[in-house]
């Protein structure tokens, strides 16, 4: 009896030593979300993916043409949006790494707390960042729809080049820098 139960045990921990390392899950958003747990999310092309109240383990991909209204979310990874129509990260959500928001269309982050970057990069219509805390540097080049910085409170730099119109706003607390359009913000 005490042989099978030895020999069970040292199958059962050989098992384990071989054993294949787990692989995150993505989860595709279309449609609405609330308080769940997912690991990494992806919007795909087109579809509006509205979160309220979730946990994202890894990281938010917001893809071609497709919209992301994020509320009181807990990301621990980055938001990347490339080409996508709309991104909203509001109300007291909070992003482990960095939003990076390129070649699209509109954006609003509003009341969130970023460990990283906030990055708006070639994006052709309004953007808006208002009473964020950012741990490391805002950065908005080459936007042509109009942008708005208002009351953030930044750690890294505020850097703002080549956008058309010069950016608006005021009231931003910066440890680093404020550069070139940025510099009287």
């Amino acid at each position: 009896m005490k042989l099978r139960i030895a020999a069970a045990t040292l199958m059962a921990m050989s098992a384990l030593t071989f054993a294949q390392p787990a692989h995150a899950e993505e989860f595709t958003c279309r449609g609405s979300l609330g308080a769940v747990t997912v690991d990494n999310l992806r919007v795909p092309q087109g579809a509006t993916c509205t979160l309220n109240g979730t946990r994202v383990q890894g990281t938010i991909l917001v893809e071609q043409n497709a919209t992301l209204r994020a509320s009181r979310v807990n990301v621990n990874g980055n938001v990347q949006a490339e080409n996508a129509a709309r991104v909203e990260v509001l109300s007291s959500s909070f992003v482990g790494g960095s939003i990076q928001i390129k070649q699209g269309g509109s954006a609003r982050v509003e009341t969130a707390h970023i460990n990283g970057d906030l990055q708006f990069d070639s994006n052709s219509r309004s953007l808006t960042a208002n009473r964020n805390t950012i741990g490391g540097s805002l950065q908005a080049f080459q936007n042509s729809g109009g942008l708005s910085i208002n009351s953030n409170t930044i750690d890294g730099n505020l850097q703002c080049k080549e956008n058309t119109p010069p950016p608006t706003g005021g009231g931003n607390v910066v440890d680093g820098n404020k550069e070139d359009q940025c510099a009287n913000l």
